[in-house]
């Protein structure tokens, strides 16, 4: 069974649910703006309930069990399957093809490894091969660019540059 594409909030709710199976509301929780995981990136409650049905449906995720509400019916713990668990693997190992990128999903990642006591070192370096060889580019391009292409190319060549000095100080 191939991986579906996924959004990243479906790759953080899956990912969180491989970590320690759950109910929708937990992750909710994990994901809001001064959650755990939120403060990198937040997903909305009703995006993290939508991202465990498509992921459910995708075969990803199963129900584990359930457990009585506070006030209303049973929630379904929900945890990845082996196939889940092994798509977040392959996902949490691998970069982020583009700078714009960093922010977002690589950030992600890094506090989802984090919260999994996992080295980052790997990461890491994949990530510092993919942008290394865009900053001598970025700068070719930006030395030959004229109007706004000089602004943009400059906006691009200084993001770059700016990853490298990140990720070189990460390690």
């Amino acid at each position: 069974m191939s991986t579906p594409t996924l959004s990243l909030p479906e790759w953080i709710v899956l990912t969180l649910l491989d970590e320690e199976p759950a109910h929708g509301f937990a992750v909710a929780q994990l994901t809001a703006e001064d959650g755990a995981i939120g403060r990198v990136w937040h997903v909305p409650r009703p995006i993290v309930y939508r991202a465990a049905d498509r992921l459910t449906a995708a075969g990803l995720l199963h129900v584990a069990g359930t457990e009585a509400g506070d006030r209303g019916p049973q929630r379904s713990i929900l945890g990845a399957t082996d196939t889940g668990a092994d798509a977040v693997a392959d996902w949490l190992d691998r970069p982020v093809a583009h700078v714009r990128d960093l922010r977002s999903e690589f950030l992600v990642k890094l506090a989802l490894l984090t919260r999994r006591d996992r080295a980052l070192d790997h990461l890491v370096a994949a990530q510092r091969a993919v942008i290394a060889p865009m900053e001598p580019a970025l700068a070719r391009r930006r030395a030959a660019a004229e109007g706004f292409e000089l602004i943009l190319a400059a906006w691009r060549h200084e993001n770059a540059r700016a990853a490298l000095r990140f990720l070189d100080d990460l390690t």
